[in-house]
């Protein structure tokens, strides 16, 4: 009987975990342009006797753009903020373009490291508060047109994910 009330128990907590996913927040919304973001739980392989891989939802953020029309011009200002989970002494971007489930374009840059602070939170320690507000640039003079999914992932000198989002945007702006 005990062995089975375990087994029931052991069940409920996987399908419980299983279904652990952070939710879609919308960043902005208007008449030709929506962007939405939602965290994606970081990946670390941990090797029990199956090799089971698991997914760890404590990674989540805040994010937010004052107005959608505000991502149309070159520079534009943000909010985003985070509890670290990783410390950070070298910090790595991935950012992904995709479109129909491939990728068509991808972009890294090294942001902290050795010599090299591009960031004002480079060398922060694991627990820390992360806050930026302020501009940002994207570096491209229009937002492509249409319906894709941009990835963007930072990972640690460990190659631990420090943060990573999906952002989905929806671009029917006539330029």
């Amino acid at each position: 009987m005990k062995t089975l009330n375990v087994l029931a128990l052991v069940l409920v907590l996987l399908c419980i975990n299983a279904s652990t996913e952070w939710p879609t927040h919308t960043v902005c919304k208007e008449e030709n342009l929506e962007i939405y973001y939602k965290s994606c739980a970081y990946t670390s392989l941990v090797w029990f006797a199956t090799h089971t891989k698991l997914t760890d939802p404590q990674q989540d953020f805040a994010f937010s753009i004052d107005r959608c029309s505000d991502v149309t011009t070159h520079t534009f200002d943000i909010r985003a903020a985070m509890v670290l989970r990783q410390s950070i002494k070298e910090l790595y971007a991935k950012v992904d373009l995709i479109i129909n489930g491939k990728t068509v374009l991808s972009y890294s840059e090294t942001l902290c490291g050795p010599g090299l602070s591009k960031l004002i939170f480079c060398g922060k320690k694991k627990g820390e508060h992360l806050y930026y507000e302020g501009p940002i640039t994207l570096g491209i003079k229009e937002i492509p047109q249409g319906d894709y999914t941009i990835t963007a992932r930072l990972t640690n000198e460990d190659r631990a994910t420090v943060a990573c989002a999906d952002f989905t945007v929806k671009n029917y702006l006539d330029y």
